[in-house]
């Protein structure tokens, strides 16, 4: 499982139909240029891709949808929402739908377990987390090597959070037995508010709340200085797989979901975070302060979208070597043929 699991899903009711997803993308196809359609647009390809439906991680996918880009570039698009990355995967493995996207842990894991898929572009390239203190523990948790003897809530025991832990701790020189973790899932951001535990993996914007609230942030794996110092850099997460045997007769529409995530890509740089939120059904924002969301979005967009959905192996590797360390995959685990470099290059 990743981070991007059911807890943290904002997944539109069932009943949400195409056209009141789209209405709910006006504001973005308002505000942007309008984007003229290729000629291969007169028979657009319908195709299916499942993301986890973690608003982070799905920016790049609504710009892309609501702003046009896959129809653009002659494709139409259908976004399936799914209750976290491991149910996306699995409704590719399944033959359910034609594309999965998932955190790379999610791939990573699936491949590792024989599945024929291939990942050939990310939109992702650093996690989701930042370890942070309870308020009531911020002046004596410092460091990630003072969280031994401390107890650190994560959404689950083999979650990416986790992993991601344990690889931070023995970067830190830390004695992974000396944690206690427990497993809080939706409740981990009250939990650390209220004292209940010492310390956290969240995600935004319980970070933004959490840090507001006294706590002391203590890696910031969405701040790409950190990623730097504590992961050795960028570290690949999300991105779409096919299934293997499909990629020959799939690879024009590969090639054109690659062009379109490009755009987006560059797109949601330029972006207000009004547009950003706007590209969202409405569904999945409701409930949340929608301006400090955007704000959020526009803090972390450079660093955490890339500016094309180009592979970087390196990267890849560092994740790989976090879920060797947390036990998540075996030391052998060979991810070289997971990579399908052919649609961007390697």
């Amino acid at each position: 499982m990743s981070c991007c699991d059911e807890t943290t899903a904002h997944v539109p009711d069932t009943d949400v139909s195409r056209r009141s997803i789209l209405k709910g993308a006006a504001l973005v196809a308002s505000l942007l240029p309008s984007v003229r359609p290729t000629s291969s647009e007169a028979q657009d390809k319908k195709i299916t891709l499942a993301y986890c439906s973690q608003l982070l991680c799905g920016v790049p996918y609504e710009v892309a949808r609501s702003a046009g880009y896959f129809k653009k570039n002659g494709l139409d698009v259908e976004l399936v929402y799914t209750r976290g990355g491991s149910a996306a995967m699995q409704a590719l493995v399944g033959g359910a739908v034609d594309y999965a996207a998932t955190a790379l842990d999610v791939a990573i894991q699936a491949y590792a377990k024989k599945a024929e898929i291939r990942r050939f572009v990310t939109t992702g390239r650093l996690p989701l987390f930042a370890v942070v203190t309870a308020p009531q523990s911020a002046g004596q948790i410092t460091t990630i090597k003072n969280l031994e003897g401390k107890t650190v809530g994560v959404s689950a025991l083999g979650n990416a959070d986790h992993a991601l832990t344990l690889y931070l701790l023995k970067q830190a020189g830390a004695d992974a037995s000396k944690v206690q973790f427990a497993t809080m899932g939706v409740n981990l951001m009250e939990a650390l508010r209220q004292g209940q535990i010492e310390a956290g993996l969240v995600q935004e914007p319980a970070l933004t709340l959490l840090k507001r609230s006294g706590a002391r942030v203590l890696v910031n794996g969405m701040d790409i200085e950190d990623a730097n110092k504590y992961l050795g850099g960028s570290f690949e997460f999300m991105g779409v797989a096919v299934r293997a045997g499909e990629i020959d007769r799939r690879r024009p529409e590969m090639t054109a979901l690659a062009k379109a995530l490009t755009e987006a890509l560059q797109a949601l740089r330029t972006m207000t975070g009004e547009q950003l939120v706007g590209a969202f059904p409405k569904e999945m924002v409701t409930g949340l302060d929608t301006k400090e969301f955007g704000e959020i979005l526009v803090r972390y967009r450079e660093a955490l979208y890339p500016v094309t959905p180009k592979i970087d192996l390196d990267s890849a590797k560092r994740v790989a070597q976090s879920l060797i360390i947390g036990g998540l995959v075996k030391p052998d685990t060979d991810i070289s043929g997971l990579h399908d470099t052919s649609i961007l290059g390697g």
